[in-house]
């Protein structure tokens, strides 16, 4: 009986605290009236696609995504992006609702991370249950979790790895639940990579603070370590398909954007965030764990209830990982060795739980006047060093000074009076409301830190519509673009468009888009729809959404475009000189003038053979000029251009910045009579264009490529899932064009042959057809999944057999009718009761440690009895 009240107050204890934590975010949220800040540029669209997924309207799988990036693979962004558990709730809201999905995934993971700290917080060492509820709250709602996280479900899932991983840590320090602590590090690993290699990394250095602050024979700590790394090994191994996927995916990714070294932000700047309710923005790690939590943590070395090695152990370790923080070779090491263009701090979660945990071990010790007083005046010396900064904010001296106060007076009286209940309760309570005051007036300020700029969901319904209406995949593309809501328009709206953000882009994809005239930002990882005619007409693309009558009225434009499958005769030779040459070689017809372009005004332009211009800045603008047929329509591809582009009555703003942002083929006008284009440049600075930036379309040319293209392509197009296939003309020779990029992982077979790698063609795949044939039919596996399938089958098999083995050696033996009589009569029932030696009081405010007796930092088996090894 005893066993199932602890087990209940454990259960009231972690849903307590989660409870707070996803309330006192949804009030905080709530209040402000706004949904995750930048939820709508990357969660919202990838949760629509779930969507689709789970409900059949998808027209890729798991493992290939046709809607995006004009045919790319999907298992790595789904990995690493919809592997959060609480992502498949959004299957059970509207489609339109991504951003109420997104909230809900946001709640649910706080919910949990916020009751396995509390957990994990009881296992670290016994205290009050309800202050242990209160103290995990800090953390569920850290400053990191208000600023980055809620906005991100993936990287949030970090935040239920630590605890998990922390929990395990703790089987491997008393020898036990080998087999269960190795699926938790298999869930942390299969839930996010990221985040949980920064998880381990912290639950690894917590294990070594427990191993290092508690004295124990040498034997018994080199078993412990000897359980943790293997039951890190085999989780990491039994999560291997997510892993080995992600390695390959990244191996073949468009390489991120170079990222400066950290600035320097001074020693204020970063004490600063330690401070209740300030918003350092990305140049500073949010680390903030609340006013309870840094009272604790800053009072912990003064605290002469717990032992001074224990002291020590704790705050070296919170000094090395917080000086990790503000030196960039540190900073390399907590990210993989590379600064992520996103944010510097995305591992701030990994601090702020190390905080909290400190911050425990103190409270779970009764802090003394003489530990309160202390860490008031340690908070007072944060406060003074970074008044001033521009995060600390009104709210946060209103915080600091009447919060403060407060609860150093609830603390003293919970250390005063802890034999007196009535007063200890009501100390408890005000403790508890002033943490959750804290908490919402944090997640007030934070909320409103930056705009969400979310989409309405009215204009999602008419644009999702206008795609589904001109929807006619496989025979050809409906591109959600040029219109953009988001950077994955083509996951939120549907259809099949170029537009893609993903830190698995494959470069493939990448410069094929970019080098038929595409635009693209963040260094190749987010691509855009083409939206010159011949790049629409090579993709298929017979639709694409533009706006309509207001307020969300879209309509959908309409061109002739051949089949995703074309052919290309024998003997074709793909040119590369230019964006007009490349985009000819795979209409296979010439339907171009690409001069040379002549300076004819302004400050002179220098030319570096094929690289192109150099444009200076001044003047009124470098002038270009080009002979086309007349008639025809001119365009002109800045690439990396940076200044005004003014030609043919248009004018716009060209943005380019190499290698960042990538500028698309922009329409002109029409060719006057006298076949004379003439482009002005005004440069913000000396600017690059490419040699030959003009390129004139000649009148009905393409129509004529299309309608041969579509004469000789396929008759038939099926596409299911990760498969391609074309029925083509009897006899077809040359190479079978898809207007796929040609991404690792295809293989492709010809009327039923064996299947082989394609053969890519400026990116495209490309499918030799040799002396005749009719028909091909490709298929797409990720790269790695094979391998990870395989060692992840031999590690759960590993795994079954550990299992096993271990439930038949710990299984008791038969006693005789009269030895069981006997022993009850004893009372010797071979101690199955009892809780482990848990010394936790309750409410009372009394730990039962009250010097320096017991294991401090070590809670025995709080909660655990009847819970033998199972390894």
């Amino acid at each position: 009986m005893r066993v199932r009240a602890e087990r209940r107050r454990e259960l009231l204890v972690c849903g307590g605290a989660a409870g707070l934590a996803t309330g006192g975010y949804a009030l905080a949220a709530g209040l402000r009236g706004t949904w995750p800040a930048g939820a709508d540029a990357i969660a919202v669209p990838y949760h629509a696609h779930l969507w689709d997924l789970l409900h059949g309207q998808a027209t890729g799988d798991l493992l290939f995504n046709w809607n995006s990036g004009y045919g790319v693979p999907f298992l790595a962004d789904f990995f690493a992006y919809l592997m959060n558990p609480f992502s498949w709730l959004t299957a059970f809201l509207p489609r339109d609702r991504g951003e109420l999905a997104v909230l809900l995934v946001t709640l649910a993971t706080i919910g949990l991370g916020t009751a396995a700290m509390a957990r994990l917080l009881g296992r670290l060492h016994p205290g009050p249950h309800r202050l242990r509820a209160l103290a995990a709250v800090g953390y569920g709602l850290c400053a990191w979790v208000l600023d980055v996280g809620g906005a991100a479900p993936m990287w949030l899932w970090g935040l239920v790895s630590l605890p998990l991983l922390g929990l395990a840590a703790d089987w491997c320090l008393h020898e036990r639940r080998w087999v269960t602590g190795t699926l938790c590090v298999a869930l942390a690993w299969a839930g996010n990579l990221y985040t949980a290699a920064l998880a381990t990394l912290a639950a690894g250095l917590l294990f070594a603070v427990r191993l290092f602050a508690t004295s124990r024979p040498f034997r018994q700590g080199v078993r412990a370590t000897g359980r943790a790394v293997t039951m890190a090994a085999a989780g990491v191994l039994l999560a291997s398909p997510v892993l080995f996927v992600a390695v390959r995916a990244a191996r073949e990714a468009q390489p991120e954007s170079p990222v400066e070294p950290l600035g320097p932000s001074g020693l204020g700047g970063h004490l600063a965030q330690l401070l209740p309710a300030t918003h350092g923005g990305r140049g500073l790690p949010d680390v903030a764990i609340g006013l309870l939590g840094l009272l604790l943590v800053c009072g912990l070395p003064f605290n002469r209830r717990v032992r001074p090695r224990v002291r020590a152990v704790w705050c070296a370790a919170l000094v090395v990982v917080g000086l990790g923080f503000v030196w960039t070779p540190t900073v390399l090491v907590w990210h993989g060795l590379a600064i992520p263009a996103g944010g510097p701090y995305r591992v701030a979660f990994v601090l702020s739980g190390l905080l909290v945990l400190a911050g425990w071990v103190s409270l779970a010790h009764r802090p003394d006047p003489p530990t309160l007083l202390g860490g008031a005046a340690v908070v007072a010396v944060i406060a003074g060093l970074a008044a001033g900064r521009h995060s600390v904010r009104p709210a946060t001296w209103v915080l600091l000074t009447a919060g403060g106060a407060v609860l150093l007076a609830a603390l003293w009286v919970l250390d005063r009076r802890h034999t007196d209940r009535r007063a200890n309760t009501v100390a408890t309570w005000v403790i508890g409301g002033t943490v959750l005051g804290n908490a919402v007036w944090s997640g007030y300020a934070a909320l409103g830190a930056a705009p969400s700029g979310s989409v309405p969901p009215a204009a999602v319904r008419a644009g999702h519509a206008a795609v589904r209406a001109a929807d006619d995949w496989p025979r050809g593309r409906s591109d959600p673009g040029p219109h953009a809501f988001t950077p994955n328009d083509p996951l939120l709206l549907g259809g099949q468009g170029g537009g893609y953000f993903s830190s698995y882009l494959p470069t493939a994809a990448a410069l094929l888009m970019h080098d038929l005239g595409a635009g693209w930002t963040a260094g190749g990882r987010q691509t855009e729809s083409v939206t010159d005619p011949v790049g629409q007409a090579l993709f298929a693309v017979r639709a694409h959404l533009d706006d309509g009558p207001p307020p969300f009225g879209f309509t959908s434009v309409r061109a002739a475009a051949p089949p995703p499958v074309t052919v290309m005769p024998p003997g074709a030779r793909p040119e590369t000189s230019s964006v007009w040459s490349r985009q000819e070689s795979l209409l296979g017809s010439q339907v171009y003038d690409a001069p040379l372009p002549v300076p004819d005004g302004g400050p002179a332009p220098t030319l570096h053979g094929t690289s192109g211009w150099s444009v200076p800045s001044g003047g009124g603008g470098t002038v270009l000029t080009a002979a086309c047929t007349p008639g025809s329509t001119a365009f002109f591809h800045g690439v990396w251009y940076r200044g005004t582009v003014s030609g043919l009555g248009t004018s716009y703003r060209s943005d380019g910045e190499q290698p960042t942002t990538a500028v698309a083929i922009h329409r002109l006008g029409t060719v006057p009579a006298d076949g004379v284009v003439r482009v002005t440049l005004r440069s913000d600075t000396v600017s690059q264009v490419p040699a030959r930036p003009i390129g004139c379309l000649r009148t009905g040319a393409l129509d004529a490529a299309v309608a041969r293209l579509t004469a000789t392509g396929a008759t038939r197009v099926e596409a299911n899932g990760h498969t391609l296939a074309a029925t083509l003309p009897t006899g077809s020779t040359g190479i079978a064009l898809l207007s796929v990029p040609a991404t690792e992982g295809w293989t492709c077979a010809v009327d039923g042959g064996l299947p082989a790698v394609p053969t890519p063609v400026l990116g495209m795949i490309g499918v030799p057809l040799g002396p005749g044939a009719s028909r091909i039919a490709c298929s797409f596996r990720p790269p790695g999944l094979t391998e990870g399938l395989t060692v992840s089958s031999a590690t759960a098999g590993a795994l079954a057999l550990v299992a096993v083995f271990s439930r038949l050696s710990r299984r008791p033996t038969r006693t005789p009718r009269r030895d069981r009589r006997t022993a009850l009569a004893t009372g010797d029932t071979g101690g199955t009761g009892g809780t482990g030696g848990v010394s936790d009081t309750g409410d009372t405010g009394d730990t039962g440690d009250t010097g320096e007796s017991g294991e401090s930092g070590e809670s025995g088996e709080s909660g655990e009895s009847g819970d033998a090894r199972d390894a």
